[in-house]
């Protein structure tokens, strides 16, 4: 029993704001989890089959100083820290704080597109809708945004009803589909994978390489959710990188 609650505990969960689910609310009954990051903002409708009229679509170019390579240099700049500070400013420490800290690095504010009463990520979903692309199908790009849902009860009502509660953003894609993430959770900015592909899968049987990382760690007598699991969509708001430009080197997990 005291080494369940020991690997129990190293496992992190994420929960940085939430919104209104996407689909149906599924009742779960004992299904209680906590989440470990405060909740940014109360939540706000959305939907990503019909997008809410409040916010209609206004696609616009992003500012020339946006780049590719500056955001994921942030990003992987800050892999480790607990803190998230860019360029002497310190950002939120949640998963919205660190994807607004990164993207203002490159000149790009996230929040342009929210309506009143929208959380962090609701409204950074929302600028990815109305001023780039949100998709769930095709190979993501480095330094594209990835949104999850339900990664924590922030209404601790028992149900699956959270919505989108956790953001992210790409830092590479493994040549068999594995998306490598970093993203903010409690114990600072780490790297989490996510096979798409094999959402149910936490390893590979073959080789042992993790597929799908622990996203979050429900209550008593039910089992982890994996990344893939929790997967809602990819956004992409910023411009394609340099010809001539080379990725940086992507540090061991």
């Amino acid at each position: 029993m005291r080494l369940c609650v020991l690997l129990a505990g190293l496992l992190v969960m994420t929960g940085c704001a939430t919104g209104r689910p996407m689909g149906g609310g599924v009742i779960a009954r004992g299904y209680r989890y906590s989440p470990l990051t405060p909740a940014a903002a109360p939540k706000a409708p959305l939907s990503v089959a019909a997008p809410s009229p409040a916010a209609p679509k206004q696609v616009r170019p992003p500012p020339p100083a946006a780049s590719r390579e500056d955001v994921l240099a942030t990003a992987r700049g800050l892999v480790g820290s607990r803190k998230v500070k860019v360029a002497g400013r310190t950002w939120p420490d949640d998963c919205t704080g660190f994807v607004e800290g990164v993207y203002a690095r490159a000149g790009l504010s996230l929040r342009g597109a929210g309506v009143a009463g929208d959380n962090g990520v609701t409204a950074i979903y929302r600028y990815a809708r109305d001023h780039g692309r949100v998709f769930t199908r095709g190979k993501p790009k480095p330094g594209d945004l990835v949104f999850f849902r339900e990664t924590y009860d922030q209404n601790r009502d028992g149900r699956r009803n959270d919505g989108l509660t956790h953001v992210g953003l790409v830092d590479e894609v493994a040549s068999d589909g594995t998306v490598v993430v970093i993203h903010r959770v409690k114990r600072g900015v780490v790297r989490y994978r996510m096979n798409l592909a094999k959402p149910s899968l936490r390893r590979d049987p073959r080789t042992g390489e993790v597929l799908n990382d622990m996203l979050r760690v429900p209550g008593a007598r039910k089992m982890p959710v994996l990344t893939g699991q929790l997967f809602v969509a990819y956004g992409s708001v910023l411009p394609e990188s340099k010809p001539n430009s080379k990725p940086a080197a992507v540090a061991r997990r």
